[in-house]
């Protein structure tokens, strides 16, 4: 399907609103012409990075640190397969986009796997790809500047290890692609394709108790995502972040009985990438004025954008304006339930919650799983909570995953 995009209006846009901001330090926030704070969320290059993948994750609110490990791990926290019990496995997922608006072409994919190559190592794979369609471009006056369609990959690949009874360590590499408007040109600066490498690392701590007595498990985990390289569109030498994530999380598995279980997952999620500054401030006496730190070289890019990737590591749990209360609202929370009976069929729910001013999100999820010797099917779907729109609004996503060991009848159901 067809769509129009002035990409010179869009950026004309963005550039106004930044310019007519301004911070007040009263209400700890960026505002608007009538004094109301506005969004300020963290923007990176390539965010589909970010999107959750799977069915499974997806159905219980975007969880998934500390769940029990299958292909899809590698997107969360890799660390996790080398606790597997299978000798290897693949899924797939599809997860329609933007259908709500009646589009048809814009979709998400992604293909996992894992092969354990002994009793402490695993490896993984992972393969998304996100279209955007067939677009026709047009220019600022609204005149037309051609067709093209928009896509973006990442190629992943795991090594996982025990490094004791209950805990392992994983480290992915990733090899990133996004062409949004190859081809086309913005103030006369030709736009390119985009090209980066990035790692991950996480760690995973499981710890067996007795609450029930079945048996019951604790599982704490964290995770440090797409560490890379800053991306261009446009062969400048200022560059945008990738979306670099620190993931912390903490899990309960209760075994009710032989055939009852059920596990409560809590995800926390922070992007280790710098917080927007605004240009402009008001002073004591309640005047706007420049913002002495946010372009002191006068290059005409903010300083926070030209930080190296370890600088904006670390300097991005304390260089938000609105001091700690504002670094406390970069953190997205992520709460996910999951009860399996007999091994086979599960049912799943969750919540995900962002602040306000730093995107929004805030929806409910459901889903479903079903495992049936070699194969194992999931499905969620998506419920806003707030008038924010979703890409995913009344939309079904399912991942179907293949069990190979299960056809030489060594198949053990676990969840």
């Amino acid at each position: 399907m067809k769509r129009s995009i002035s990409i010179l209006f869009a950026i004309f846009f963005v550039a106004t609103l930044q310019m007519n901001a301004q911070y007040d330090p009263i209400k700890r926030c960026v505002i608007d012409a009538n004094g109301q704070c506005l969004p300020n969320a963290i923007l990176s290059a390539m965010p589909f990075l970010r999107i959750v993948p799977d069915a499974r994750g997806g159905a219980m609110g975007d969880t998934g640190l500390t769940s029990s490990a299958d292909p899809n791990s590698l997107h969360y926290n890799s660390s996790k397969l080398a606790f597997v019990n299978k000798d290897m496995s693949f899924a797939a997922t599809y997860t329609p986009w933007l259908r709500n608006l009646g589009l048809q072409d814009v979709y998400l994919t992604y293909l996992s796997g894992y092969k354990k190559v002994d009793e402490l190592q695993t490896l993984g794979f992972g393969l998304r790809f996100f279209s955007l369609g067939e677009i026709n471009f047009t220019d600022f006056d609204g005149n037309p500047s051609g067709t093209g369609k928009p896509r973006e990959l990442e190629f992943a690949v795991s090594y996982n290890r025990k490094l004791s009874e209950n805990f392992s360590a994983g480290l992915s590499a990733k090899y990133i692609y996004s062409n949004l408007a190859s081809g086309q040109q913005v103030s006369g600066i030709p736009i390119s394709s985009a090209n980066a490498f990035a790692a991950d690392i996480s760690f995973t701590y499981i710890k067996p108790g007795n609450l029930t007595a079945y048996g019951s498990q604790w599982t704490f985990a964290g995770s440090l995502s797409n560490i890379g390289s800053k991306v261009t569109y446009t062969r400048s030498e200022f560059r945008d972040f990738l979306p670099a994530n620190l993931g912390l999380g903490a899990g309960l598995l209760l075994n009710l009985d032989d055939y009852n279980s059920v596990s409560f997952h809590l995800d926390m999620n922070k992007l280790m990438v710098p917080s927007p500054q605004s240009p402009n401030l008001f002073d004591e006496n309640g005047n706007v004025i420049p913002n002495p730190d946010y372009d002191k070289n006068n290059n005409g890019e903010p300083d926070y954008k030209e930080q190296s990737t370890f600088g904006a590591l670390v300097g991005s749990f304390s260089d938000a304006q609105g001091g700690f209360s504002e670094e406390m609202k970069e953190w997205n929370i992520s709460f996910g339930v999951e009860y399996w009976y007999s091994k086979q069929f599960a049912v799943r729910t969750g919540y995900y919650y962002e602040h306000p001013i730093k995107g929004d999100r805030q929806f409910l999820t459901v889903g479903a799983g079903l495992k049936y010797n070699v194969f194992a099917i999931d499905i969620s779907y998506l419920v806003p909570t707030n008038n924010r729109r979703n890409p995913l609004d009344n939309t079904l996503r399912f991942t179907l995953q293949f069990d190979f060991e299960a056809l030489t009848g060594d198949y053990e159901s676990s969840n």
